[in-house]
């Protein structure tokens, strides 16, 4: 069955009642991203959703090589896992907003990767060399639950190949586009392929930006402030572009110095004014139930495991409220799309 995930902003006081209402909603999963100047800090809050939740998975939707060392995020999750009996999911990536918002730069594929094997040594209870120095958790108990999966996003790919080599699950952020996700699900079949990998030893999913609402311009006007961000992880500093189609290509790379970090995740950021509706039409999934299954059907053929649904939020400010609206939001999609795409 092909799991489905909603990601959500930690908000204090707000995101374990929300967590348990994503539940009762029927999705599987609550992401919520580590940018500790964007939104509160996602490890408490998941941990007051374990306790306010029975079977929804939680994890991170992203954190990052920059921001935490190592051993922090993986006692972080370790003790998250431990809570929720099992439940975690450890998202990472490259980091973004987190790291640009302390002056920072995005982790390279290099730190990314040792970053993983690290996390991954810690949550096992084994020991990581740290330069000199030998490092371990030593809290950690036999009879503690598995340690949580590692979720690696992904948008280029060379980060689409690394994390097919490390990761136990990947999530592609390349937009809602079919050739887009083919494109990305075919680059790791083919580094599936080259190294010998079972395909049944990795799952392979999708950040998908989903608006379901009968008002098909309301829903265009709340996926765009989604759609230039995702946009913006295809022209990040450095990121090659020459393999982009023609729709992406130009708005990434506008966007490599056009994108206003200050309104990351914001409904005014002024390089909204390039994502026109033509664009998010085709980058995101707008518009009524029928709409909304008919297009993530197509998406689940092509042997998706899991989505992450980025919705988007009538209410732009505060930060709580924001994220009650985005959770109402998504009521009608719950009701109408989900249970259809799980017979699928």
């Amino acid at each position: 069955m092909t799991e489905v995930g909603i990601v959500m902003e930690p908000s204090p006081r707000y995101t374990a009642p929300l967590a348990k209402r994503v539940e009762e909603l029927g999705f599987d999963i609550l992401l919520c991203p580590d940018t500790q100047n964007l939104a509160g800090d996602p490890y408490g809050q998941l941990s007051l959703a374990a306790a306010s939740t029975t079977r929804l998975k939680l994890g991170t939707g992203v954190t990052n090589p920059i921001t935490r060392e190592a051993a922090v995020t993986a006692s972080a999750l370790a003790s998250l896992n431990r809570e929720s009996g099992g439940r975690a999911i450890c998202g990472i990536g490259r980091g973004d907003s987190s790291a640009a918002h302390i002056g920072k730069s995005n982790a390279t594929t290099k730190q990314l990767r040792t970053y993983i094997e690290q996390v991954r040594a810690y949550t096992h209870g084994e020991e990581v060399q740290v330069g000199e120095k030998t490092s371990k958790l030593r809290w950690l108990e036999p009879d503690d639950p598995r340690p949580a999966p590692i979720d690696v996003a992904c948008t280029g790919p060379k980060t689409i190949e690394l994390e097919v080599d490390v990761g136990d699950r990947i999530r592609c952020a390349v937009g809602s586009p079919v050739s887009r996700i083919k494109w990305a699900i075919e680059t790791a079949l083919a580094r599936l392929e080259s190294t010998g990998r079972r395909r049944d030893s990795l799952s392979i999913g999708a950040y998908v930006i989903v608006v379901c609402d009968d008002d098909e311009r309301q829903a265009l006007n709340l996926a765009r402030m989604i759609s230039g961000m995702v946009a913006h992880f295809a022209g990040m500093k450095n990121s090659p572009t020459d393999h982009l189609p023609p729709q992406l290509r130009p708005l990434a790379e506008k966007l490599k110095s056009g994108y206003d970090m200050a309104k990351h995740a914001q409904q005014d950021g002024s390089h909204l004014e390039m994502v026109n509706d033509e664009f998010v039409d085709w980058f995101a999934i707008c518009g009524g139930p029928a709409k909304c299954l008919e297009r993530l059907a197509e998406l689940r053929s092509l042997g998706l495991d899991h989505f992450y649904i980025l919705g988007g939020s009538p209410v732009a400010h505060p930060h709580g409220p924001r994220q009650e609206a985005l959770v109402a939001q998504s009521e009608l999609f719950a009701e109408h799309v989900l249970p259809e795409l799980r017979k699928i």
